[in-house]
C-alpha cells in the first residue's frame, strides 16, 4: 500500500452539516474502494488565488489515506462529480524519500572588506 494525500476545495456557499456530510462520503469512497484514511487537517475558509465560480473564498481539507495504486483514480471519477468541491488533487507521498537539506546559509563579507574594495576600484 502506498500512501495519499487528497486536497479537496468545498464550496463557501456550504453550512457545517453539508461540509461535514461532504468530507464524511469522500472519506466513505476512499475504504470503499479499499483504501484506509489515516487523517483528515481541516484549514478552514481561506481566499483562492483566483476567482472560481464566482467565489472567492472556499474551504480547504486535507484527508491523508493509504491504498493501492488504482484507488486514487476509482477516488477521482468520484470525487470529480461531487457537487460541493470545487477543486481536488491527489498526490502520492512518497515513502521512502529522505528529507530535502537545508539550503546553506550565504556567506556574508564584512562591511569593512566591502568598503575596502569599494575605494581601490
Amino acid at each position: 500500500m502506498s500512501k495519499y494525500e487528497l486536497a479537496v476545495v468545498l464550496s463557501e456557499k456550504l453550512e457545517d452539516e453539508e461540509r461535514a456530510a461532504a468530507i464524511e462520503r469522500i472519506q466513505g469512497y476512499i475504504t470503499r474502494f479499499g483504501g484506509t484514511v489515516t487523517g483528515t487537517d481541516e484549514w478552514g475558509k481561506k481566499k483562492l488565488a483566483y476567482e472560481i465560480q464566482k467565489m472567492s473564498e472556499a474551504y480547504y481539507y486535507f484527508i491523508h489515506f493509504d491504498a493501492e495504486s488504482e484507488t486514487p483514480a476509482e477516488l477521482e471519477a468520484a470525487v470529480r462529480i461531487m457537487e460541493p468541491v470545487i477543486r481536488y488533487l491527489i498526490v502520492k507521498q512518497d515513502d521512502d524519500a529522505a528529507p530535502a537539506p537545508a539550503p546553506a546559509p550565504e556567506k556574508e563579507a564584512p562591511a569593512e572588506e566591502d568598503a575596502a574594495a569599494e575605494e581601490k576600484e
